[in-house]
């Protein structure tokens, strides 16, 4: 089992609001560069959406929720057929989006438990929280040129020491998908 964080970031590390859905001053900045930055397998998930599990937080699932059932490309309908777990303490109703169950108990314990990939997906409290428990495996960024100077970082100040090693890198539309692992892991082992 591998935990893999995937996040769209700015050149100097805002992951929030990429797709302006939060209304914010510089909201948007991932989606004005066009589809072929953001349309698709742009991380390069693969068999892992349909092998593995969406960790999602209430708020960023709402919002897929709402997206992605209307979608019928062959990455939507994986999107679709995953399964999902949602960390939330407040909802209840996860019916409109397929496969989707709200995650029981406590999140640490439950990522520790899991035994599928776990794919986080635009939900920085959630990411963050692994973080902090040195549970994150792998992050798959898709860096963009641009640079917002406020928002929320995918690594904020006090993330703790982390040693990685770069995989991969390659040009996706104007931005650029790095993969990096946890220095000395052999890649897809997990802890």
């Amino acid at each position: 089992m591998s935990v893999i964080v995937i996040a769209f970031t700015t050149l100097d590390g805002i992951s929030s609001d990429p797709d302006g859905s939060s209304g914010s001053a510089g909201g948007g900045w991932a989606f004005r560069h066009g589809p072929e930055s953001v349309a698709g397998d742009k991380f390069r998930l693969g068999s892992r959406l349909d092998d593995g599990v969406l960790l999602l937080g209430r708020k960023t699932w709402e919002l897929f929720s709402n997206l992605w059932p209307h979608r019928d490309d062959p990455f939507s309908q994986r999107m679709n057929a995953a399964a999902k777990l949602v960390a939330s303490s407040t909802l209840t109703d996860t019916s409109a989006w397929q496969n989707s169950a709200v995650l029981d108990g406590d999140l640490l314990d439950a990522v520790k438990r899991e035994e599928r990939d776990i794919i986080v997906i635009g939900s920085l409290s959630i990411a963050h929280t692994l973080m902090a428990a040195d549970l994150v495996d792998e992050y798959r960024l898709l860096t963009f040129p641009t640079v917002l100077g406020t928002g929320t970082r995918l690594f904020p100040d006090g993330t703790g020491l982390a040693h990685l090693e770069c995989v991969s890198a390659e040009r996706v539309g104007a931005a650029t998908l790095s993969r990096y692992v946890r220095e000395n892991s052999v890649e897809g082992s997990g802890r």
